[in-house]
C-alpha cells in the first residue's frame, strides 16, 4: 500500500535540530571577521589567476523516504511514497547522466571533486571505481541523501561515511559537503573529529577561511550556491542555457578582480540535470571556453586545500 507523505518532517530540539548548547559554537564563533580588502593576496603560481574548482555530486536518493527533490509534482498535490517518477528521474543521472559528464571531463582534461553519499559505494561501485580510476577525488556527501538534522546519531553518520569511503578507496576524505549543504551547530565539531579538513558548505568568503572546531581547525574553500545545477534548474527554473551565461559572467568579474588577487570559481554539477541532453552541450562549452583563457588552473578541492595552508602556515 502507497505512503502519504502530506507534511515535511521537522525535527525536534532532541534530534539535532541545531538547538545551541553552552559549549557550541555560533557560526560568527568560528571564523573571526576579515575584510577581503585588508589581507595579503594569496599567490597562485606561474602567473595562474583563478581556480576553476569542478563539484560532482553522486548521490543515493532511498525510494523509501520523500525524493530530495521533485521534477514532477504529485497530481493530487500530495505526495504519495513510493515516490517513483522522481526516484527514477534522479536514476537516469546515475545509469547514464554521469556518464555524459564523465566524457566531457575527460575530453577537458579536468578531475573535478567528487562529493558523493557513502552508500554509492554500495549502490553504484562501477560509477565511484570509474571516478577513483580516472583520478577524481572523492569528497564525502553523507551517508545516503538525508539532511544532518534528522540524524539520530550524527557524529555516528559523519563517522560511517567516511569509513566507507576509505574503505572503498584506500583514501580517507578530506573534504565534506553537507547533503543538501546542511550543518547544526555541532557538525564542524564532529567533522574534524572524523579527520575532514576542508569543507564546501560555508559560501561566506572568495578565500579560503580557516574555522575554529573543538578539535583541529577546518578549512571553508570558496564555494557558491548560485552557478550550481540544482539552483538554476531545480528551482530558479532557468532555461538550459543559463548555465553558460551566469558562469560567463561570474567568470569575466572575478577575471578582471583576479589581477589584483587571485580568485577561486566554484560549479557544481548533478549527473541527473546536468547530464541530461538538452544540458550538457551548454555544460561543456562553459568549461571549454573558461579553461580556454589564459591564467586559469583546474584544481580539486584537496590541491586547494594544500596551496592555502602553504600560504598560511
Amino acid at each position: 500500500m502507497a505512503k502519504r507523505v502530506t507534511k515535511k518532517r521537522k525535527s525536534s530540539p532532541t534530534r539535532n535540530s541545531g538547538s545551541k548548547s553552552a559549549a557550541t559554537m555560533l557560526p560568527r564563533e568560528r571564523a573571526d571577521y576579515s575584510a577581503i580588502v585588508d589581507r595579503p593576496p594569496l599567490k597562485l603560481p606561474s602567473g595562474a589567476r583563478i581556480i576553476f574548482w569542478t563539484i560532482v555530486n553522486l548521490e543515493v536518493w532511498d525510494i523509501g523516504k520523500p525524493m530530495a527533490r521533485q521534477v514532477l509534482a504529485p497530481p493530487t498535490g500530495e505526495t504519495h511514497l513510493p515516490d517513483v517518477p522522481n526516484w527514477s528521474w534522479h536514476e537516469y543521472g546515475m545509469r547514464v547522466g554521469f556518464w555524459r559528464l564523465r566524457k566531457v571531463f575527460k575530453e577537458l582534461g579536468i578531475s573535478p571533486t567528487c562529493t558523493l553519499n557513502a552508500r554509492v559505494c554500495e549502490t553504484y561501485p562501477a560509477v565511484v571505481k570509474t571516478c577513483i580510476d580516472d583520478g577524481w577525488e572523492l569528497n564525502a556527501h553523507g551517508y545516503d541523501q538525508v539532511p544532518m538534522h534528522e540524524a539520530d546519531d550524527q557524529r555516528g553518520v559523519i563517522m560511517k561515511s567516511m569509513d566507507i569511503i576509505e574503505k572503498f578507496s584506500g583514501k580517507r576524505p578530506r573534504g565534506w559537503f553537507g547533503p543538501g549543504l546542511t550543518q547544526t551547530f555541532d557538525t564542524l565539531d564532529y567533522l574534524s573529529e572524523a579527520g575532514v579538513e576542508y569543507i564546501g558548505d560555508w559560501v561566506l568568503d572568495d578565500e579560503p577561511v580557516t574555522l575554529k572546531t573543538t578539535h583541529k581547525p577546518v578549512v571553508a574553500l570558496p564555494y557558491n550556491f548560485e552557478i550550481h545545477d540544482i539552483v538554476l534548474m531545480a528551482l530558479q527554473h532557468h532555461t538550459s542555457d543559463i548555465m553558460y551565461v551566469r558562469a560567463k559572467d561570474q567568470f569575466d568579474w572575478l577575471y578582471a578582480e583576479a589581477v589584483e588577487r587571485p580568485k577561486v570559481m566554484a560549479i557544481a554539477c548533478h549527473p541527473y540535470l546536468s547530464g541530461v541532453p538538452h544540458r550538457i552541450g551548454h555544460v561543456k562549452r562553459t568549461f571549454e571556453e573558461l579553461l580556454a583563457r589564459d591564467g586559469v588552473v583546474a584544481w580539486s578541492g584537496d590541491k586547494i586545500l594544500d596551496w592555502y595552508l602553504a600560504q598560511r602556515q
